[in-house]
């Protein structure tokens, strides 16, 4: 009873710690939500406030408006660019590395920009704002410089990927129409077989007729077979009657005719 008690009171314990920890989660989660909502009208606000500044004012307070919107504009740009990319190309995790040590210039940067701003002595603001101009472009640069490569290697890639896949289809439409091509052909016209010796001669064996057997019988002249114009057979003069060939008398072939040529020819039989 005391062990089912202790067992029980530690699942209400682990449940109760895992509750809480689902509920720290979800806060933190909830916060980060919050804050990067904040952080981007933050950003929006500024961003509008700056445009307008250098687009309304003129002067140093223009000047430095710009200056601020055109370095915010950049970085921004390049480190949506390098962040989208890196899920796809690990290569550029060094290029974002960089991006980052190029960032903390930029916030420097943007920094003295934005107390510069509060200054109420504009003479001597007027005479930074070279030394400004300068280290805005030469960060600006460096940040375009980055996101243009970027670009181009992901363009790159998918071009490659595109000549790639273009001649695959190419081969896979060219291996689909097989059948317009001089290679396509009756499937029945690939089936050879040796012709039937009954089509040749009527009446034949019906065995398969060699080459030999064939230059044979067609050596053969009429003439060398007289029984079908001696004994005049009907068949013989019904053919000669309608103007038709009477068909091939079948003979006996000669024991003593060598087939072969490796056959030895018979001897003549020898009378005493």
């Amino acid at each position: 009873m005391e062990a089912a008690i202790v067992i029980m009171a530690l699942l209400f314990v682990a449940l109760v710690a895992l509750g809480v920890y689902a509920t720290v989660k979800v806060v933190k989660a909830a916060k980060r939500g919050v804050d990067r909502t904040i952080n981007q009208a933050r950003r929006t606000v500024e961003d509008t406030t700056l445009r307008a500044k250098s687009y309304g004012q003129g002067g140093v307070a223009g000047e430095l408006a710009q200056l601020r919107l055109s370095l915010r504009t950049s970085m921004r740009a390049t480190q949506d660019a390098l962040q989208a990319g890196v899920a796809e190309d690990a290569s550029l995790r060094e290029s974002l590395d960089l991006f980052r040590r190029l960032s903390a210039h930029g916030q420097e940067l943007d920094e003295d920009l934005k107390r510069l701003e509060r200054e109420p002595d504009r003479s001597r603001v007027a005479g930074q704002l070279t030394d400004l101009r300068k280290r805005t472009e030469q960060i600006t640069e460096s940040a375009e410089s980055l996101r243009w490569a970027a670009r181009d290697r992901a363009r790159k890639f998918a071009e490659d990927d595109l000549s790639s896949l273009s001649a695959q289809i190419d081969m896979e439409a060219g291996a689909l129409r097989h059948w317009s091509g001089p290679a396509a052909q009756d499937p029945a016209a690939d089936d050879f077989s040796w012709p039937d010796a009954s089509a040749a001669a009527p009446g034949a064996d019906q065995g398969q007729v060699w080459p030999a057997d064939a230059e044979a019988a067609a050596g053969q002249r009429p003439e060398a077979r007289p029984d079908a114009h001696a004994k005049g057979r009907p068949d013989a003069q019904a053919a000669g009657a309608q103007g038709q060939q009477p068909p091939p008398a079948i003979t006996a072939r000669d024991p003593r005719q060598a087939a072969y040529p490796w056959e030895k020819s018979a001897r003549p039989e020898t009378t005493t």
